[in-house]
């Protein structure tokens, strides 16, 4: 078999497909022609191992490399440094963790030693697999215990977690997560993290471009101490992760980031991803806004057309996602399936209310308008987008023939918006 040539095709034919797609994965975006040429530059073979050795007197970071070849890198992880710094109000950052899990296992390991607890949200309540006992939280020993969680409100309870966490007093309060509709209490919990000592990591994996953006919250001046995140989801950068924090944390963060969890930190990505800050600082506001008004947009015509849209009496979302209870018309699966026919690709998802022990049989799908909003659609493509939804999940019609208007709607959004 020429495995060549069939790699060749299915290459092509993801591309194809994929562009005649409404791509609203919550956790993807697409990049920027610049940043997606940052991407395949020279920088993707090359390596740039060292530390961190303070800033000039402009405030640019130095680097002391074991490698010699570094003198362009050099500078552009510098500028990635301070667009970080100044767009999150960072006092610190470090950008060689290569994913969001990375990030967290960075900070897990600078603040945190084996046996100590961590307060974090269930999976079903929206928390990330990484959080977990599970996944990277595990790796390094730390115990999980969860916040109390209000499933009406789709945010932690903070009355009844403060209690929780005055009696367990985990070393690090995680918050942020997977499913992310609303701010999360960073202010009301710094008290307490004060009072028992932890330290508050923020996860802003999902809603780091609005963030960016002014469109959700300030998480480092509202009381958290490190905040961690990905660099491919409402931030349309490429795959990647970052961290920052409070000063006082910097040493630590950098130790744990290199020697400590990563050798080569992929310099392309680096790159790329200063490319997506510069173009975040001046696109970022319209293009946050965008994203809140498409996700309201599409959640009130959601609403509207008779689908279970969470959180009504808040105004459905603040983020880029909208959560549905389709348990009532055949479940998650069924529902993410069968809009995959029609080239509406959304996944299933757990509910607050599910068992996780049975992730096959979630009650919900996740939403997200990142990518659409990125191509240029608005709140009316959002009206025609819930629409499509509502032929396929509830109407019950064929999802072959609401692809062929799929196609014929995303034909006119080809193009990436607020970029250079």
């Amino acid at each position: 078999m020429d495995f060549y040539t069939e790699l060749l095709k299915l290459i092509d034919e993801q591309e194809k497909w994929r562009s005649n797609c409404l791509n609203m994965i919550a956790s993807e975006n697409i990049t920027s022609p610049a940043v997606a040429k940052a991407f395949s530059s020279d920088f993707e073979y090359r390596y740039a191992e060292g530390l961190l050795k303070g800033k000039d007197a402009k405030g640019f970071q130095q680097f002391e490399r074991f490698y010699q070849g570094t003198k362009y890198i050099d500078r552009a992880e510098a500028i990635a440094i301070k667009l970080c710094e100044e767009i999150f109000n960072a006092e610190h950052a470090n950008v060689v963790p290569i994913s969001g899990v990375v990030a967290n296992l960075t900070a897990f390991y600078a603040l945190a030693k084996y046996g100590d607890k961590i307060s974090t949200l269930s999976i079903p309540a929206g928390g990330h697999i990484s959080h977990t006992q599970v996944s990277a939280a595990g790796i390094i020993g730390l115990k999980e215990i969860d916040y109390v969680f209000d499933e009406h409100e789709m945010n932690i309870d903070v009355d009844a977690s403060r209690k929780m966490l005055l009696k367990e007093k985990p070393k690090i309060m995680m918050l942020g997560g997977s499913i992310m509709l609303f701010p999360h209490p960073v202010k009301e919990l710094r008290e307490t993290a004060d009072e028992i000592g932890a330290a508050i990591v923020y996860d802003a994996a999902h809603v780091l471009g609005l963030i960016a953006g002014g469109k959700f919250q300030k998480p480092l001046e509202e009381g958290a101490d490190v905040l961690t995140s990905s660099t491919h989801k409402t931030m349309p950068g490429p795959q990647g992760g970052v961290v920052m924090c409070k000063e006082k944390f910097a040493k630590k963060i950098d130790d744990a980031a290199f020697p400590g969890l990563t050798s080569n930190h992929h310099l392309h990505h680096v790159v790329a991803f200063a490319v997506a800050l510069a173009e975040m600082k001046k696109f970022g506001r319209q293009y946050a806004e965008q994203i809140v008004k498409n996700s309201k947009a599409l959640a009130q015509a959601l609403h509207e057309y008779g689908f279970n849209v969470l959180c009504e009496h808040k105004g459905f979302t603040e983020s880029h996602q909208v959560v549905v209870d389709v348990s009532k018309i055949g479940g998650g699966k069924k529902v993410a399936e069968a809009f995959e026919e029609a080239n509406i690709i959304i996944n299933k998802n757990l509910m607050p209310w599910d068992d996780v022990d049975h992730p096959e049989k979630p009650s919900g799908i996740r939403i997200g308008v990142q990518e659409l909003t990125h191509v240029g659609m608005k709140e009316s493509e959002m009206k025609e987008v819930a629409k499509f939804m509502k032929q396929v999940a509830i109407d019950g019609k064929d999802p072959k023939k609401v692809r062929e208007s799929v196609v014929e709607l995303k034909k006119n959004f080809m193009d990436v918006k607020f970029c250079f």
